[in-house]
């Protein structure tokens, strides 16, 4: 595993020990940057189901200001800390330690004007949170209309084609896995 593009270009990425985390590989990765809509701005990216922060650093790396990762699992946690030591700018990531709905919530309480226009939902396949996740995000008004989420799930997992107020604009299939792609619908 490897950073695709930008300032961390070629970086190696240490992936989490064991089976029980699932890295998104680097061909899903770098199509998944390639495909997705343009974005009027790259402030800030939420990375909900962290595993090794690769999807939150390879955002940083293309431009984005600040990523925010979400995990729980202790190697997982020991392997993002480790791979944002390696941008040798940590200091442009936020992890939240513990369960992400959470820890979430708590983190808006204390940073109420935060809004992502860049959101990632890759939770474990056999679990489907996608709905319940960004019915949270848009509770917490942490996106916006211009707000785009990426869900990753199985092949056999089939995502609607409106979750809340976002509608899906793309859908992409990589061997045994999916890419939906949401945005809200412009007013």
């Amino acid at each position: 595993m490897r950073v695709i593009s930008g300032k961390y270009r070629s970086r190696p990425l240490k992936a989490v020990p064991g089976k029980e985390t699932r890295p998104t590989t680097d061909k899903i990765k770098e199509s998944l940057f390639n495909i997705l809509p343009p974005m009027t701005q790259q402030k800030y990216c939420l990375d909900f189901y962290g595993g090794t922060g690769a999807l939150a650093i390879e955002a940083v790396s293309r431009g984005f200001e600040h990523g925010v990762i979400c995990e729980k699992d202790r190697q997982a946690l020991k392997t993002i800390h480790d791979n944002l030591q390696m941008t040798k700018e940590p200091e442009l990531f936020t992890i939240l330690k513990g369960n992400n709905q959470t820890q979430l919530k708590r983190y808006h309480a204390n940073h109420p004007d935060i809004q992502y226009d860049l959101v990632f939902l890759d939770p474990p396949y056999a679990l489907n949170y996608y709905m319940n996740d960004i019915e949270l995000l848009e509770q917490l008004d942490a996106v916006h209309q211009r707000t785009v989420i990426v869900c990753e799930s199985d092949v056999a997992l089939e995502l609607p084609k409106q979750i809340g107020s976002f509608d899906l604009i793309k859908h992409k299939h990589y061997g045994q896995t999916n890419l939906w792609i949401y945005r809200q619908e412009e007013l």
